[in-house]
Order: structure tokens, then sequence, then C-alpha cells
């Protein structure tokens, strides 16, 4: 029976799982076992998907990126090369914590993306069109709109949803490419129209 959606030869995909119509799967990828995946995701080479993972429509994850249990990715996440989430805050080989008790969430929420070897340490949310770049390492909760770099990563400006980075000014910004506005202030940035 053929499927709405395509898996490389070489990947594993355990069942149950569920996949929307039109993702592509590509070379030596392991979806687990009841791992949600939206419509017209892309995932590239090596990617792994645990088994409590939920991903929206329409997100792109590049090489070697492994999704563990607890990671929820909204609708249109990027996830660059080789970025790392995990779920421990904890770790130790010799007292395993590995259940789902053990795991804390992390939220990327829609249109967010994150560089190429960035690390999102668990438990965090990362806002809306939240921009991480790359090598950063978030430990902390990230705002809508904000570009953070860095080792631990800070908010070093706005991002517009176009992807262009906004003008650092407070009180009412135009994005210089698409014309947005948003309203940048002491608690972050907003859409403003």
């Amino acid at each position: 029976m053929d499927k709405p959606y395509f898996v490389h030869e070489s990947s594993c995909v355990d069942e149950p799982v569920s996949i929307g119509e039109g993702t592509k799967i590509w070379h030596f990828c392991h979806i687990s076992g009841g791992a949600r995946i939206g419509r017209d995701c892309k995932f590239g080479q090596n990617v792994f998907v645990g088994g409590t993972v939920i991903i929206g429509d329409n997100v792109k994850i590049q090489n070697n990126v492994s999704v563990y249990d607890g990671v929820i990715l909204e609708d249109y996440v990027f996830c660059g090369p080789s970025m790392v989430f995990t779920n421990i805050m904890n770790p130790r080989c010799a007292f395993p914590r590995n259940t789902p008790d053990h795991y804390l969430k992390t939220l990327v929420k829609h249109h967010a993306s994150i560089g190429a070897n960035a690390t999102i340490v668990c438990g965090n949310t990362i806002g809306c069109h939240a921009f991480i770049g790359a090598g950063a390492v978030v430990t902390k909760d990230v705002p809508d709109y904000a570009v953070v770099t860095g080792v631990p990563a800070r908010v070093m400006g706005w991002m517009c949803e176009c992807g262009v980075r906004l003008k650092e000014t407070e009180g009412e910004v135009s994005c210089e490419e698409c014309g947005s506005e948003y309203i940048i202030g002491p608690e972050g940035a907003r859409s403003g129209g």
C-alpha cells in the first residue's frame, strides 16, 4: 500500500507512528514508535525522533539532529544541522534517569529557527519567530521574536517574521524588507500590525 509520505529505504520507522502527508524522511533516520509528525516536514540524513515527540506541519530538521522524548516542535520550526536537544537535566550512567518521569519538556513555538550546532537545554520554551544563533547554548526561555547568541545564550536583538533582523530601537519599528510593524520594549518584541 502506498503511503502519503516518503521514507528512504535506509531509514527505520517503528510502528505505530503518525506521519502526515507530503513528509519526506531521508537517509539513515530512525523514527520511534509513538512519534507524531505533521504534514510536509523534511528530515535530512541521520535524524532521530523519540516516541513521545510531537512535530507540527512544515518542520525542517537538518542532518544529524536527535529530537528526544519531551520535545514539541510546533509548525514551521527549523532545526539546523547538528543542533542538540537535551531532555534530562542531571544525567548519570550509574544512576539511570531514563523514564518519562525524568524528561523535562521543551517547547519550540511556531516559526522559530535554531542554528547549526546550537544546544537547547531541556525544560525551556523557545518563543514564536525566535532565532537561535549557530552554536548558542540556550539555558532559559527565549522570548518571541528574540535573536539569541552566545554561551549561555543572551538576547542580542529582534527578528522579523520574514527572517530579517530588526533595528534595535525601542518603540514602533518596521522591517526594512517586508514592512511588517513591531513594537519593541523592555519586555520584548511583538507584532504591531
